[in-house]
């Protein structure tokens, strides 16, 4: 589904969550390339616009989802006035669905009907081109075609300023900075997500004896300082605890200095993504060929497949796309052993990756 249609003032609807806002400026920046003379707003929630603060060529405003009602009616105010030549709204949840209700727009495009939920098929008029079995960026890639935009490679220019870097290389120090940084991200927004905490410390122990600096980062939740308090305690490796201690952009940045990041179904997974950083990525409850890290799924070790099929009786492919499987212990199916080697088996490709890079400059 495409068009040839001149855009001038095109809104994008994508609240939420981290992980997605990432998948976003991918889209967002295809659409800039193809469309170089419209004016971009994007409607994204509070937390990801610490994010995305600074996205070149992007107005952001600002949903508060904790101010209520009040955040619709800021948000209509806010755009009276204004009409948008079209709304790709990428998100079905029913707040966003409300949302894109005080967006004025001549065309609400959104998702096609078989990945319509919560009511998002009354505040569209118009819908994307389905896709078979597609991973969340694959998705909002088909709204960047539904505007005249062709088939791209994904890339990210990602808004962070010097001082962003030279805080998360303070917070590194140098001799890490020489050497090869391995992060953990071991915390998800569900406890059920996340691997086990001595798990965690066994790969830190095996990534610091192939000469690895341990670096764990994470927010200042309760569940994501246990987390990692857990994980240092179980063991005597050198690990840099920056848990609450980084700022978004700061995070990234930090991100961007690693060779590896091990991370389960969480936001700075792909965020490493977006600074061309390798993931190891943890799947037990998701599909990681749906949300797993979109560069480096090959890297994935999973068991969400076997948890399904047992589950359901059933494939992914034959079941609607994105179906979860339930458990509070599904991860702990993930062995050490099956991550140490995939561990070991990025490192080698990665070095040889460089290494073939090298020699061809």
């Amino acid at each position: 589904m495409t068009d040839s249609i001149t855009y001038s003032d095109i809104c994008i609807l994508r609240l939420s969550a981290i992980g997605d806002v990432c998948h976003g400026v991918s889209a967002v920046q295809a659409i800039q390339k193809a469309h170089p003379s419209a004016k971009i707003t994007w409607v994204v929630g509070k937390v990801e616009a610490m994010l995305l603060a600074d996205l070149p060529g992007v107005e952001l405003v600002v949903f508060d989802k904790k101010q209520g009602k009040a955040a619709y009616q800021q948000l209509k105010q806010q755009f009276k006035g204004r009409k948008f030549d079209v709304l790709l709204h990428m998100q079905v949840a029913l707040r966003a669905n409300l949302v894109a209700r005080c967006i004025p727009a001549k065309v609400k495009i959104g998702f096609d009907w078989a990945r319509s939920k919560e009511l998002h098929s009354l505040f569209i008029n118009k819908r994307i081109a389905p896709q078979q079995q597609a991973h969340v960026l694959e998705g909002f890639k088909g709204f960047a075609q539904a505007i005249g935009v062709a088939d791209y490679q994904p890339n990210w220019e990602m808004p962070v300023s010097e001082q962003d870097q030279t805080t998360a290389d303070e917070l590194l120090g140098a001799e890490r900075l020489a050497g090869r940084i391995f992060v953990i991200s071991p915390a998800a927004s569900k406890k059920e997500r996340n691997w086990l905490a001595e798990r965690y410390a066994k790969l830190a122990e095996h990534a610091h004896s192939q000469g690895f600096h341990v670096v764990i980062t994470g927010g200042p939740t309760a569940l994501e300082v246990t987390l990692s308090n857990d994980i240092i305690a179980a063991t005597s490796t050198p690990i840099l605890n920056l848990v609450g201690k980084t700022k978004l952009k700061e995070l990234l940045c930090v991100l961007k200095r690693a060779a590896l990041v091990l991370a389960p179904d969480t936001g700075p997974a792909h965020m490493a993504v977006t600074v061309g950083t390798p993931v190891i990525g943890l799947y037990a409850h998701s599909n990681p060929k749906r949300t797993g890290p979109y560069l480096y799924q090959n890297y994935v070790v999973e068991v969400y497949h076997q948890n399904l099929l047992k589950q359901t009786g059933k494939t992914a492919e034959q079941l609607p796309w994105g179906t979860r499987v339930k458990g509070s212990d599904l991860m702990e199916q993930i062995s050490v052993d099956d991550v140490t080697l995939m561990f070991d088996l990025v490192v080698e490709k990665e070095q040889l990756l460089q290494t073939e890079g090298e020699q061809y400059e």
